[in-house]
């Protein structure tokens, strides 16, 4: 089925040039987006279209400062010195995520790292304690990544989370440009549990992408990334914050109109098209155009995909939120629809579904799902500095109060 491009009309481009000329300052400071990943898309859309010829076919203080004080701690024994800091693993506006060994008892873990400096300059420590705060909540769903404790040191903030080496979905999606549909739908069922349970939490989760979506060593899917959730959303309520990932940006989210839960969904049926077909729904690499496209491009879907993905793809990616697929009953919607009749949610939650691919890593110590770009860069001697703290200043000490966090039950 293939359904044909309309060229909107000249007051609607008129509008969305504005929309985009009023939102470009407020999309440079929350938008998480590199050139890189441009590039890569760049490469995929000639890949593509030579397969198309062929017949098979991311408040600040009046003078930010290191000197932060943070106040009490839940953990104030942990410190970054209990860890041997082995390899960069990967890198965001505020730090890196390091694969890191604690000493005394041999454990792998995923060590996230950000510094303060950086997010109070670009106003960001909402986001961060809205990150810690939903990682509290993850008890025990199996498919979103744990926080295990946090601390922090005058100068930066520590996440001691799950590692999981897999691979982004992102990295395999570069290497096999796209899924067969029983592994793109098998992913999809498992990102779909873990909105679904944010959103009993009242979560919305808001920059569901691939590059958040990691495969432990099994080939089960982990959401990780929560720094963009907000927080006491109940089933009728609406945010307006403009925030999320250009790709990715549900219509009601570029017209700054109020959004709710739904958005999550547009955004499930945006990973989902793209393993299906390589790339983003409406993808563009000029980025006005692809807004353009969001707004106002009717959904091409083409191929030999079963009748049930192009009506799951239609569902999910309807640009009404109030017509779209999870508007009436959320997570129980995308559960009922016959395109995941194959799934067996119950064994799927309990993880007795068989991957459809396995990632085959040695151990932890196998960084083959890793991006080079990170796994050879060189680690900074400042991430194992553990300063002062009671040496701090109090110019800013409400910023992170009450960061750190450990679990009564966990010996650390």
């Amino acid at each position: 089925m293939f359904v044909a491009w309309m060229e909107p009309s000249s007051t609607a481009l008129a509008k969305t040039k504005e929309l985009i000329k009023h939102g470009r300052e407020r999309i440079e400071q929350t938008i998480k987006a590199s050139g890189s990943r441009l590039c890569l898309y760049a490469e995929r859309v000639a890949f593509l279209m030579d397969r198309s010829r062929s017949p098979d076919k991311s408040t600040q203080p009046s003078t930010p400062t290191d000197n932060i004080n943070l106040g009490p701690s839940a953990n104030p024994n942990a410190k970054p010195t209990d860890f041997d800091f082995l390899k960069v693993i990967g890198k965001g506006s505020f730090g890196k995520v390091l694969l890191a060994k604690r000493k005394c008892d041999g454990t792998f873990y995923a060590v996230k790292v950000l510094h303060k400096k950086t997010i109070l300059k670009k106003k960001e420590q909402n986001h961060i304690m809205a990150e810690r705060n939903v990682l509290l909540k993850n008890v025990k769903h199996p498919f979103l990544v744990g926080l295990h404790y946090s601390f922090q040191t005058s100068e930066k903030l520590y996440f001691v989370l799950d590692y999981v080496n897999g691979g982004e979905l992102f990295f395999h999606l570069q290497r096999e440009r796209c899924f067969r549909e029983p592994r793109a739908r098998f992913y999809a069922a498992e990102v779909a549990s873990a909105i679904g349970y944010l959103h009993s939490l009242n979560i919305i989760y808001r920059d569901l992408k691939p590059e958040n979506i990691l495969l432990d060593c099994q080939g089960h899917i982990v959401l990780t990334d929560f720094g963009l959730c907000k927080e006491g959303m109940e089933q009728e309520e609406t945010t307006s914050t403009f925030c999320g990932t250009p790709e990715y940006l549900a219509p009601e989210v570029l017209k700054k109109q109020p959004y709710d839960r739904t958005v999550d969904w547009w955004c499930l049926g945006a990973v989902l098209y793209e393993m299906l077909f390589g790339l983003p729904p409406f993808y563009s690499r000029d980025v006005s155009q692809m807004y353009d496209n969001i707004l106002h491009k009717p959904l091409q879907i083409q191929g030999t995909k079963t009748v049930a993905a192009c009506d799951i793809l239609q569902g999910l990616l309807h640009k009404d939120q109030k017509r779209r697929l999870g508007a009436k009953t959320d997570f129980l919607e995308i559960k009922n629809h016959v395109f995941f009749s194959p799934i067996n949610w119950d064994d799927l939650y309990h993880k007795r579904i068989t991957p459809p691919f396995n990632p085959n890593v040695a151990g932890p110590a196998d960084l083959r799902h890793f991006d080079p770009e990170f796994t050879q860069e060189a680690i900074s001697a400042s991430i194992t500095h553990t300063p002062d703290l009671a040496a701090s200043s109090s110019s800013a000490s409400d910023a992170f109060l009450g960061f750190s966090y450990a679990p009564a039950e966990e010996d650390i």
